[in-house]
């Protein structure tokens, strides 16, 4: 899989992530965890590292923490790159939030802390500096999913110069981020994870029934779901899309679209004008 540089430490991720809302917020038994484990064993195996996901997810944390502790160490395979967030008020509550998710996941470090949907994001990113200072963290970061919040993100990178992630929407349908939050993260140096990379479904549904164009076999796509991700791993901002899923033969389609060929601006406007978004 291709890898994309961390500006801030210049350490490599793996182009392609996993996100866990929904589809890892399961019960207990075998039958509902034994294809989560599949996905997770294949993504492992295909070199994928970064698994996000939060306290507001449900039960997800704790499912990942514990499929990943079943599978063990996978041959050949780097170490998982655990992300999740802080999703509260308070300092009291966000220590305590936090330290949850690091009993969930089974981890005494955690690679990224991310303050959820800016939810008191003044109050959490003091804490989230000192647990860095002191080793707990490797990285600290900020999210949203709304384009009302896009413009307070950006003035949080360029004022706050210790965020090492930003995470937005980002897809061929939603080009919103293009307009100013992609180029706030170019020029700080801030590595870029892509949530909703099929537009929560609506992308791939719209596109299912059309036959893929000509152009695909120049970027080595075989699937719509190839294609809108290797658009999205286009952009120079980009670092890494987690796109979630629970179907092995799902998330094997989105890790190859981490290999070959990634399209250049005038393919990435072909792209756009094909699908009509």
């Amino acid at each position: 899989m291709l890898t994309r540089t961390i500006p801030s430490s210049g350490e490599e991720l793996p182009v392609i992530g996993l996100g866990t809302w929904q589809t890892f917020d399961v019960g207990s038994s075998a039958e509902a965890r034994e294809p989560l484990l599949d996905v997770l064993k294949l993504f492992r195996k295909r070199g994928g590292r970064v698994i996000d996901s939060s306290p507001m997810y449900g039960r997800a944390e704790s499912v990942t923490g514990d499929l990943l502790a079943e599978l063990g160490e996978v041959k050949g395979a780097p170490r998982p790159f655990l992300a999740t967030k802080v999703w509260t008020q308070g300092r009291a509550q966000g220590i305590a939030e936090m330290n949850r998710s690091f009993a969930r996941l089974r981890t005494e470090r955690m690679d990224l802390m991310q303050v959820h949907n800016l939810l008191d994001w003044q109050t959490h990113l003091p804490v989230l500096r000192d647990w860095k200072s002191q080793g707990r963290i490797r990285y600290i970061g900020i999210t949203h999913y709304a384009h009302g919040a896009f413009g307070e993100m950006e003035k949080i990178l360029r004022t706050e110069s210790d965020i090492d992630f930003v995470q937005l929407p980002y897809n061929l349908a939603d080009r919103e981020a293009e307009k100013r939050l992609l180029p706030a993260a170019k020029d700080t140096g801030t590595a870029v994870l892509v949530m909703r990379p099929f537009d929560e479904g609506s992308l791939l549904r719209r596109l299912h029934d059309r036959p893929l164009p000509s152009w695909a076999d120049e970027l080595e796509c075989t699937t719509w779901s190839q294609v809108c991700l290797k658009f999205i791993l286009g952009h120079p901002a980009v670092t890494c899309p987690i796109p979630a899923t629970s179907s092995p033969e799902h998330l094997a389609d989105n890790v190859l679209s981490g290999e070959g060929p990634l399209p250049d601006e005038a393919m990435r406007k072909k792209m756009i004008a094909f699908a009509g978004t």
